[in-house]
């Protein structure tokens, strides 16, 4: 009995000199899961949570000033975690008015708010570690060749640990403000695009620590920390995403994705946000040239938001480290021949034979995708002349074998 089975040599062996030659338009979308991944120095403490974690900090942080209410509103909430909780706390506090639920009215609640709001900020507002980094391997290979369009990552991140890794690195970035004592968000300066390309452009779809509101109510960069512009995880998320700054930046998601023969990288992402999702599925339709690879942590049957996506848009591929979905084919991983007489080495930076699940794809890690991403530059396999035929797997599918073709000929452009 046959079956499909995805090579990831394959894929990889076309897909590394894409990424290293400068000439692809490349985007890069990061979530939460990105920073989750690295840990501080000598512990297994991350440096920003993830949204268990999230939830676990914020409600150690407030549990004594409201232990009851929380008990309460856990006890109200199936599964709840940060997003739910402050969903919840929100709608109490537009509803009830006067009347008290678990101890708070109206009043109450909107201050609860606050400060989840406020310990959120205080949680994601940490520095890079000194050293290499995944934020630091992907400025490098930014950084590493002269580009005909500027990359571009977008993310619904709040930290600043982008900003902080190009500011290390000496490399120029835009992130749609400017001004000195007071920068401004300028929408204009996002749709034309004018800058260089080897300015990168740094999209912050949820809003960033460090922005604030002036006298008249505009969003400006005010150089600190505070937190009272982010768009934090709960049930009005698309409502105020629709107004200034966040609708230029969505607008901005939408025109990336509409450009012919564009190619966004998701990393730390998982597809949970319907309005980022409505858009990429929006766009992908709209634009068959534009292609979106997902690297996933998780089981492809754990990722089911990005799969739901995948399986009816042929151009976004998900990369999960049991299986992938590639255009809207679901297989296993399985190996080949090595591409290339050298490429032993190559291998060893997307495919582990270690682990308690045994033989996987790694690139699902943020750090292990940043890297793959920095040593795309080095010599070793680093052109499609190189590639030896592959291997035949068990069952080669049309799809897997046009979407390799497709890679190498953008390789080659």
């Amino acid at each position: 009995m046959s079956y499909n089975v995805h090579n990831p040599d394959q894929y990889m062996a076309s897909f590394r000199p894409l990424i290293a030659q400068g000439r692809k338009r490349i985007g890069f979308l990061v979530g939460a899961g990105a920073p989750s991944g690295i840990f501080l120095p000598g512990t297994k403490e991350s440096l920003i949570p993830a949204v268990a974690g999230l939830t676990t900090a914020v409600l150690s942080a407030l549990d004594k000033q409201y232990e009851s209410v929380l008990k309460n509103l856990k006890n109200d909430i199936p599964a709840m975690n940060i997003e739910t909780l402050l969903s919840q706390v929100r709608s109490l506090a537009s509803v009830i008015g006067k009347t008290p639920v678990h101890g708070l009215d109206s009043v109450g609640y909107k201050k609860l708010g606050e400060e989840i709001c406020k310990e959120i900020g205080t949680i994601v507002d940490k520095r890079l570690p000194a050293g290499p980094s995944p934020y630091t391997d992907l400025v490098s290979w930014i950084s590493g060749s002269s580009r005909e369009h500027a990359v571009e990552i977008f993310t619904t991140n709040y930290d600043l640990l982008f900003e902080e890794a190009f500011e290390r690195a000496g490399i120029p970035f835009y992130d749609g403000f400017s001004g000195s004592r007071e920068p401004f968000f300028d929408p204009s300066s996002i749709a034309s695009d004018d800058l260089p390309p080897r300015w990168t452009r740094i999209w912050k779809l949820h809003g960033s620590l460090g922005w604030s509101a002036n006298n008249l109510g505009e969003v400006i960069r005010s150089g600190g920390s505070n937190s009272t512009h982010l768009v934090f995880p709960e049930h009005l998320k698309y409502e105020r995403t629709q107004k200034a700054p966040y609708s230029s930046l969505f607008d901005r998601l939408r025109t990336f994705l509409r450009t012919p023969d564009t190619l966004l990288i998701t990393t730390g992402f998982s597809f949970s946000d319907a309005h980022i999702s409505a858009v990429l599925g929006e766009c992908l339709a709209a634009n068959p040239s534009a292609n979106v690879f997902a690297f996933q942590f998780k089981p492809l049957d754990e990722e089911v938001c990005a799969v739901d996506i995948a399986s009816r848009r042929g151009n976004m591929s998900v990369y999960s480290p049991d299986k992938a979905m590639i255009n809207g084919v679901e297989a296993p991983w399985r190996p080949g021949d090595l591409p290339t007489r050298d490429w032993e080495s190559i291998r060893s930076t997307y495919w582990s034979n270690a682990g308690q699940n045994g033989s996987h794809f790694t690139l699902g890690s943020f750090s292990q995708l940043a890297r793959f991403f920095a040593s795309s530059r080095s010599a070793q396999g680093s052109t499609v002349e190189n590639v030896i035929p592959f291997a035949k797997p068990v069952v080669t599918t049309a799809q897997a074998s046009s979407e390799v073709a497709a890679i190498a000929a953008g390789a080659q452009d």
